[in-house]
């Protein structure tokens, strides 16, 4: 009797981590077009400009096996500014990379990698340590859910209503690999 509970104690075990590792999805599904539809952040320039400021599109392909390249399109007076950044995994710990050139570390806090991924960003620039969290989504048009995701984990980031911006739909600036 201690050998058949055993055994199926065993087998649902192994079901059970089998099931666990199907539903974890290739980091790989994150990749590809993203629009980018709100910004939380402490950045006053961010607070100065954020009323100016239109949705920005991000295309995310990956390099290597701990390697990804960020190719951004931001609507700006002058046009359309473009560059690409490329970010390197620092953790086994969750989806963390840092941009040497750019001297940022981002971090994935929340994706289903097929509507929205809610991303946050650190930068050490003139000595200050900023900081700035984005919805990205698949489409122009983001769900109610992701949203009130967003602001859920902008606020326990101690960012006000007033610091989450949603940003307006563009169209004249869209990315391509940089």
């Amino acid at each position: 009797m201690r050998t058949l509970a055993l055994s199926l104690g065993l087998a649902l075990l192994c079901l059970l981590h089998n099931e666990a590792a199907a539903t974890v999805p290739d980091r790989s599904e994150i990749a590809g077009k993203w629009y980018i539809v709100a910004l939380a952040s402490n950045s006053e320039l961010f607070l100065r400009e954020k009323d100016k400021m239109k949705m920005a599109m991000a295309r995310i392909s990956f390099l290597g096996e701990d390697e990804l390249k960020v190719s951004y399109a931001v609507p700006n007076p002058k046009g359309c500014r473009k560059w690409g950044t490329t970010f390197k995994k620092t953790s086994d710990d969750g989806e963390v990379y840092y941009s040497e050139e750019a001297e940022k570390m981002v971090e994935v806090l929340d994706t289903d990698y097929k509507s929205y991924a809610v991303i946050y960003a650190t930068r050490v620039k003139d000595g200050r340590t900023l900081h700035m969290m984005r919805l990205y989504s698949r489409s122009p048009e983001v769900s109610p859910a992701a949203t009130a995701i967003f602001r859920k984990l902008a606020r326990e980031r101690n960012y006000t209503d007033e610091v989450i911006t949603m940003l307006p739909r563009q169209e004249e600036c869209t990315v391509d690999e940089v």
